[in-house]
């Protein structure tokens, strides 16, 4: 779900970078003001936990790929604005050290993934426990909210990709950035997150959650007597990082991420596309560090799990610096 560079119009990932501001304003103001000092650290492992997630990549027939988010995951736990503001840093990274989703295109995959999947995921989810409710009862409602946000933000994505040749095309017709209209993008991207793609965030979410649940409890169910019951937390997300080369087993490119040199040999259309968009070639590109989370001289597994380190590592510093940072008055959520 990753829209790389150059699928989008500039004039596209400009308004939707447009449109992401006051939702990155609200978020942070909202956890400035409400979120305890002690829990800013804790989106750094929410963003970990999102980061590490969309490293396992899920195999669908036919050779594309995806992965979970974690956004309804973190939403529950913290809040739909600190889910906002870790899935938002988490994708930074991912591009600028990855090259994972693309710069300019930035604004439009947090509008996905960090703005609509988790705040629609965590109504459902409140909707779903009000009162008190079981165990089981907020599993469910976690795997329905997140189901729900995954599908709702693939649908953000197809139209944003679906909309492009429309829009944006040469005189002979042919498309200057993603060559796809709706009719091609929004199956291509739906089929796979309401089946496959869609399980593996139920599966990401309610599984944590029920991990946490039973090791952490008052993280979830009484939020302003957090005991601190962090260590469960750090082991099992210690556990996931080594686990990370089971995504490297999925074959093929998610759908809308070729790279400029794939898309003209893609079949989405029935046949070969044949071309490659000018937006393509002439377009924006940044070298990253890491390409694809390998590290030169590095197995690919083995790059593979130190990027997933190298990630997690930055993420839980960077919250932990602003947490420590953090000065005046404490509220509770």
């Amino acid at each position: 779900m990753h829209i790389p560079e150059n699928y989008l119009s500039p004039s596209t990932c400009a308004v939707m970078t447009a449109a992401m501001i006051p939702v990155w304003a609200h978020s942070i103001r909202k956890v400035k003001n409400e979120l305890p000092k002690e829990k800013i650290s804790m989106i750094g492992v929410g963003a970990a936990f999102s980061f590490v997630a969309m490293m396992f990549n899920v195999p669908l027939p036919g050779g594309t790929t995806g992965h979970a988010v974690g956004g309804t995951l973190i939403a529950i736990l913290l809040g739909p604005e600190a889910a906002c503001i870790a899935v938002s840093v988490a994708l930074l990274l991912q591009a600028l050290l990855f090259g994972d989703g693309g710069i300019l295109s930035f604004g439009a995959n947090c509008f996905n993934m960090a703005f609509v999947l988790p705040f629609l995921g965590y109504a459902i989810y409140k909707a779903l426990t009000k009162g008190e409710v079981s165990t089981k009862r907020r599993l469910l409602a976690a795997g329905l909210g997140s189901f729900a946000g995954i599908n709702a933000a693939a649908f953000c994505a197809a139209v944003e990709f679906g909309i492009q040749p429309a829009l944006f095309h040469d005189a002979a017709g042919q498309a200057l950035y993603c060559p796809y209209g709706l009719s091609i993008s929004i199956p291509a991207m739906m089929i796979g997150h309401l089946t496959i793609f869609g399980l593996a965030e139920v599966i990401f979410t309610a599984g944590v959650l029920a991990f946490i649940l039973r090791t952490s409890p008052s993280m979830v169910l009484n939020t302003s007597k957090d005991t601190g019951e962090r260590k469960p937390l750090y082991l099992l997300l210690t556990m996931l990082v080594v686990l990370v080369p089971l995504g490297l087993l999925a074959d093929g490119t998610a759908w809308g991420e070729w790279g400029a040199d794939e898309i003209a040999m893609d079949a989405s259309a029935g046949s070969a596309l044949g071309y490659t968009p000018a937006g393509m070639t002439s377009g924006f590109e940044l070298s990253t560090l890491f390409p694809d989370y390998t590290v030169s001289g590095m197995p690919d597994v083995l790059g593979y799990i130190v990027s997933a380190v190298i990630g997690v590592s930055l993420l839980i510093i960077v919250f932990r610096l602003m947490g420590g940072a953090k000065k005046g008055p404490v509220f509770s959520r």
